[in-house]
């Protein structure tokens, strides 16, 4: 039973310590790079927005990174970024002053919960805010759903 118990606690721990989020990084500066990254590729932008504090956000970018089918669809079409944002004030001023510019440039995804996804046409402009509870199944999320969502935001399923 000891053995047990010692193995949910080291799961725990170290899903509790991933960071997937860069957050010392100016969440502006990451998008506008992203989106010219797109536009020279002939890509969209996927913005998954949210944080190191969030699990369901963790378990987003697990999820499509251990499946090999989403994981091409991604890298196929788009240039994906996990965009930071903290909503505590203990961040700092300028820090705090960023997010909220960030979340302006997005349009306000954060109405939808964490984690959002804002898909963005290779010249920057939000095309989509993507509530992740749409793609939630039981403590994870649907393949079927997750594909849907993808493939409906593709260049090519929005440019036919």
């Amino acid at each position: 039973m000891s053995v047990l118990l010692m193995a949910i606690i080291t799961l725990t721990v170290q899903a509790q310590t991933k960071k997937v989020y860069d957050e010392e990084i100016n969440q502006l500066e990451q998008i506008d790079k992203a989106v010219a990254e797109a536009k020279a590729n002939g890509k969209f932008v996927i913005a998954q927005v949210g944080g190191n504090w969030c699990p369901w956000c963790l378990r987003f970018a697990d999820f499509i990174t251990n499946d090999s089918e989403i994981a091409k669809t991604i890298s196929d079409n788009f240039v994906y970024i996990h965009v930071n944002y903290n909503p505590r004030k203990s961040e700092g001023e300028e820090k705090t002053k960023r997010a909220v510019q960030m979340l302006k440039r997005l349009n306000s995804p954060q109405r939808f919960g964490f984690p959002v996804f804002v898909v963005l046409d290779e010249n920057g402009k939000v095309l989509h805010h993507q509530d992740s509870s749409f793609l939630e199944e039981g403590q994870g999320y649907n393949k079927e759903k997750v594909l849907r969502f993808f493939n409906s935001w593709t260049p090519k399923a929005v440019k036919e």
